[in-house]
């Protein structure tokens, strides 16, 4: 049988969700009505924490007393897959992935049949040989595009490597981007932008808290002397806020430290692996691409997997909403066959040297730690 006991009810709850929060902020620029409610303001910086969910953030609270302690505090959801090319393509365009077309953290690319990073896979490849996914295949318009129609300031701050990258090219389309090199500058530069501007919007990018937490987990203390310096910064920030001015403070997903006693390698697992084609997606989110004729082998993968993950044909998967309210034909496709979602601690590996079993902090899936990040408000 196949298991789907978590994600549907979350995908219907009606609760406020990430691809919201960057739409929602352009609106209250532009005086307008909005789905997260917020009052007309003439400029906005959106600070994205990658990887800081709401149940660390509560967790290392007394870390992180201006984040947990002051501003208009919401738990939102972020959307699916939680992973950071998929999540931050939902803000940047207010669209789910089966709109925009990012399905996870590897995707398979059906005109060349080949499972391609989603968040490196825009550039050129090795000596110029071009780009591996094809002109388009981020489908949606981005929030920025719709304010350069409206006569609104876009920018984004983030680290200056990413500013030549085609994710950035492809995902911030008609934004500004402004390359600051420390946490601490970011906010400085992207209110420096608006106020020069006069109103706008900026997204703002830190990237830091995620690549610790894969590093070292979420649980240690590099991540939590980290997210002191992130809440040092937010608080430098919010005591600078003039009149019209607000600060949202969101992330992408949240995380779960992954034991290596949680690892499940799927080649130790007789015939399982049979009649794969490609595996992509991310650990705790497989996408299982099936070889021509393979038949339904659903039912195998659940029984040999059990209790660790709900295991869904693509078909069962897009009716409950994983990937949005409609995916469009053109993105199906690179959804895999399966779709295999760690319902705890697991996490998913073809074998037993897989690269990715060095990581300890992960997301992907559903949980709670992984599906809930904060969106915190701050006003001048």
């Amino acid at each position: 049988m196949a298991h789907c006991l978590i994600v549907a009810p979350i995908v219907a709850s009606g609760a406020p969700l990430l691809r919201d929060v960057l739409t929602s902020a352009l609106d209250a620029v532009l005086g307008r009505s909005n789905a997260l409610g917020l009052p007309s303001r003439r400029r906005v910086v959106v600070l994205v924490v990658d990887g800081l969910g709401w149940e660390a953030l509560i967790a290392r609270a007394g870390h992180a007393r201006t984040l947990t302690g002051g501003g208009d505090r919401r738990r939102i959801t972020t959307g699916s897959p939680t992973t950071t090319a998929a999540a931050l393509t939902s803000l940047a365009t207010g669209t789910d992935p089966g709109a925009h077309g990012i399905v996870g953290y590897a995707a398979l690319e059906p005109g060349t049949d080949r499972v391609v990073n989603q968040l490196r896979g825009f550039d050129p490849g090795p000596g110029g040989a071009g780009a591996a996914l094809p002109p388009g295949w981020q489908r949606a318009r981005t929030v920025f595009e719709r304010a350069a129609q409206e006569g609104v300031a876009a920018f984004a701050v983030g680290p200056g490597h990413y500013a030549t990258s085609g994710f950035t090219a492809e995902v911030l389309r008609a934004a500004r981007y402004l390359g600051a090199r420390s946490i601490e500058s970011r906010l400085e530069i992207a209110f420096g932008a608006l106020r020069e501007a006069g109103r706008g919007i900026a997204y703002c990018y830190v990237p830091e808290l995620d690549v610790v937490a894969h590093r070292s987990g979420w649980g240690s203390g590099e991540w939590t002397g980290l997210l002191e310096r992130v809440d040092g910064t937010v608080r430098d920030a919010v005591a600078s806020l003039r009149g019209g001015e607000a600060l949202l403070v969101t992330a992408d997903h949240g995380m779960v430290d992954v034991a290596p006693s949680a690892h499940v390698v799927l080649e130790e697992i007789g015939g399982l692996l049979l009649d794969v084609r490609h595996l992509a997606g991310e650990p705790r989110l497989l996408h299982v691409h099936l070889a021509p004729g393979a038949g339904d082998v659903a039912p195998r993968w659940a029984d040999a997997l059990g209790g660790a993950a709900d295991v869904l044909r693509r078909q069962d998967a897009v009716d409950a909403g994983w990937f949005g309210a409609d995916v469009d034909a053109e993105v199906l496709p690179r959804i895999g066959d399966l779709l295999v979602a760690s319902r705890g601690r697991a996490a998913f590996y073809a074998t037993a040297d897989a690269p990715a079993r060095g990581m300890i902090g992960q997301h992907g899936a559903w949980t709670p730690a992984e599906r809930f990040v904060p969106l915190i408000r701050f006003d001048g």
